[in-house]
């Protein structure tokens, strides 16, 4: 039996497996009818009614199918846990590694933890709507996976708990994976491969690579997550670049993280799902998706995939994620197929390394916080560090506020000083000081990214104009003392009005400081 070419067939079964209506690529189902030659079988695995050895009570590791060829694996389904759909609520993560062997090989073609093979980064979503995998109280995927001799597909647990009652209902608690004998699998048709990584690293020293591949196949899919732990930003100016057959400039190379899977100026604030392409929000950072059906990518010797910023993005990218506290962690599943032998994947990490990295600023580096008895021997009364989140208001001594009455906070410049109160026309930020106190207000301003052309703004301190102020990339401190009759009141107004209308005026720390006896 001559198999479909994969594009047509892959198409065909995305089209048909779409959970939406695709009135302008409806599938054709002319041939539907047809009476096809060969087998259909379905191996079951993990429930009870199946043998000890096929459950998690016994063993961590599961041969969930052992097939003999030539055949097709069609698709796979996997049942969610009994604890995750009990009162318990335990879900699957990362714990649980998805392989898959072909022909007797020794090193697997698929090795992934499960949840991420189903586009469902360490288990976090409830439901995934896409062409080739869904997940919605099971995972089932869709993939033609052709092979000649034998299929192996086994579930590998790397976690804590021992084999046993509690395991299996930790566990998917069945499985069956559906294949098609047939006569022979033609010359030119490649073996499905997946593979998972995850790396955290400084995107402005070097690029996160995701697949290494060498051999004559094609690039069909992939899912990637991008974090700054413990922020809320995350850039989108990556280059996705594909290497092809050894070439030292990317053959093809999309301009922008969010474009590459679909989207434009940034990713939406909501989850979006499409048959080829969609989006999540994940842990402060985003989740991506996307198929290449009909324009899979080719390579006859190796393919290299990789992210990092173009050799024409602005210089401030690769300055700016080159700096202590910029670290970003990367993590991707990529689906190809190949001819075999294939280049062994990188050793997977431990069950405990593969948990996204802890939501702490600055991971793994640690922000450096004033010293308050520094300040105190400096006489600052009060110290207020713009934009930034968990305690703005850093220091104060009773008597003491501060407050914004308009402007809104921005962290994703580059540490040290990486927050900032913002506004696009007047920034005002208000003190309370004991009335009729005598002091110094200090203001920093910074510019780090340059934005629209530079910064230019106007800063006033209780009515005085201190000055009109540019070219503060590097961050400058500015200083007005006032008089007790311009604190009479116990309210000191702060404004950064903004001189430049396509960039904004910024003002990051704001410090009293008491006049001197």
């Amino acid at each position: 039996m001559k198999l479909p070419q994969h594009s047509e067939f892959l198409l065909l079964l995305a089209l048909c497996g779409s959970p939406m209506p695709c009135q302008a690529q409806a599938p054709a189902l002319d041939n539907l009818a047809a009476l096809t030659p060969g087998r259909t079988r379905a191996e079951n695995a993990l429930w009870v009614e199946n043998p000890l050895t096929a459950q998690f009570k016994t063993s961590k590791t599961v041969v969930v199918a052992a097939l003999k060829g030539p055949g097709v694996i069609t698709m796979m389904h996997f049942a969610y846990p009994e604890s995750a759909v009990s009162k318990a609520n335990k879900r699957l993560n990362r714990d649980l590694l998805l392989r898959i062997y072909w022909d007797g090989e020794a090193s697997p073609s698929v090795e992934c933890p499960l949840v991420d093979f189903f586009c469902d980064p360490d288990g976090v979503l409830h439901r995934v709507d896409t062409a080739l995998l869904n997940v919605r109280r099971g995972f089932n995927e869709y993939f033609p996976m052709p092979f000649r001799r034998s299929a192996k597909v086994e579930l590998v647990y790397q976690g804590p708990l021992e084999p046993g009652k509690e395991l299996w209902s930790r566990m998917p608690c069945y499985s069956y994976v559906m294949y098609r004998r047939v006569r022979g699998i033609g010359r030119n048709t490649g073996y499905f491969h997946a593979s998972w990584r995850q790396e955290a690293l400084l995107l402005g020293k070097r690029e996160y690579v995701a697949l290494n591949a060498a051999g004559r196949g094609k690039f069909v899919g992939w899912n990637v997550t991008v974090r700054l732990p413990g922020r809320h930003q995350y850039p989108v100016d990556e280059n996705e670049k594909f290497y092809i057959d050894g070439e030292t400039n990317a053959a093809v190379e999309f301009q922008g993280l969010e474009d590459s899977f679909g989207f434009s100026w940034g990713f939406p604030k909501t989850q979006n799902e499409f048959p080829f392409t969609g989006y999540f929000p994940f842990l402060k950072g985003a989740f991506a998706y996307r198929f290449f059906v009909q324009d899979a990518i080719s390579f006859h010797k190796s393919l290299r995939v990789a992210i990092g910023f173009g050799a024409n993005e602005g210089a401030h990218w690769y300055r700016d994620f080159s700096r202590p506290g910029m670290t970003l962690q990367f993590s991707s599943t990529v689906y190809w197929y190949q001819t075999e032998p294939h280049r062994p994947f990188p050793p997977m990490p431990s069950a405990a390394d593969r948990a996204p990295a802890p939501d702490v600023l600055f991971w793994p580096d640690k922000e450096h916080l004033p010293d308050t008895k520094e300040l105190a021997r400096r006489g600052v009364e009060l110290l207020m560090l713009c934009g930034r989140p968990d305690k703005e208001v850093f220091f104060a001594r009773p008597g003491y506020s501060a407050s914004v009455l308009q402007g809104s906070s921005y962290t994703g410049w580059p540490p040290p000083v990486y927050y900032t109160r913002f506004d696009n026309q007047d920034l005002r930020i208000e003190l309370r000081v004991p009335p009729g106190a005598k002091g110094k207000v200090r203001l920093f301003i910074a510019d780090p990214d340059d934005f629209q052309g530079g910064r230019h703004e106007k800063l006033i301190v209780a009515g005085d104009l201190l000055g009109t102020f540019e070219h503060f990339e590097q961050g400058r401190w500015i200083e007005q003392s006032l008089s007790p009759e311009q604190t009479a009141t116990g309210e000191v107004l702060i404004q950064a009005v903004n001189k430049n209308k396509a960039s904004n005026a910024v003002i990051s720390k704001v410090e009293w400081v008491a006049a001197g006896p």
